[in-house]
């Protein structure tokens, strides 16, 4: 893929125009070792926040019903995409040939020591590891990073550096976030992975954003 950041278009556009956050935003020359994200909720958060896929702005997707709120930033990395790569990797470890990726970014969630503000932001964060994670029939990858040049965090290099008790925080967000009266989506996390594995399913992301989107790259860049 071309680097965006070089192209006179590119930049110029960017002048002009706020970049879309899946689209617009290179995921970095140094991925998946650094990754660009971008951020779309924080832990003092107690609405959902997603990215609206079309005009690429905040929404609202719905009020927390409960306590529980991310115990970190978390958002997603642009330029990636849970599609068949992604999602046979996830078939494979699972043993369960239905499963398909689910047709999104790829989900990322930021350890830091500092209080984020707010969302609709961008951070460069380095992966240490992430969750395999099944929503219904679908991969559904978390990705565990810490935010590049953190004070607390940025000496791990992989999830195993981290303490428990946060493991568990993030699992139990993750598995009860989605939570509604009578609606069981059946969301599991099946495996933990480190580093390798992550920056096996980002690169994997990559090529399925690519195949997916290779007309939209085209348009805007060649």
């Amino acid at each position: 893929m071309a680097d965006k950041i070089s192209d006179p278009i590119g930049r110029l556009m960017g002048l002009r125009y706020k970049s879309h956050p899946w689209h617009g935003v290179h995921i970095g020359d140094d991925a998946p070792e650094i990754v660009t994200s971008f951020i779309e909720v924080v832990s003092t958060d107690t609405v959902k926040y997603e990215i609206d896929k079309e005009s690429g702005y905040l929404m609202i997707d719905r009020p927390q019903k409960y306590s529980n709120v991310v115990p970190a930033i978390y958002g997603f990395i642009p330029q990636t995409f849970c599609g068949d790569r992604v999602g046979q990797i996830c078939a494979n470890v699972a043993n369960e040939k239905s499963i398909k990726g689910d047709g999104d970014p790829i989900d990322i969630v930021v350890l830091t020591e500092k209080s984020i503000a707010h969302g609709d932001i961008l951070v460069k964060a380095k992966p240490i590891g992430g969750f395999r994670m099944i929503d219904g029939e679908e991969a559904d990858d978390k990705i565990v990073a810490v935010l590049r040049n953190d004070v607390v965090y940025s000496h791990y290099n992989d999830i195993s550096d981290c303490p428990d008790i946060v493991i568990q925080r993030l699992k139990h967000y993750f598995l009860t976030y989605k939570d509604m009266p009578g609606n069981d989506r059946g969301s599991r996390i099946i495996e933990t992975y480190g580093k390798e594995e992550a920056h096996k399913v980002i690169k994997a992301s990559v090529a399925d954003y690519s195949e997916r989107f290779d007309n939209l790259d085209k348009l805007l860049y060649k």
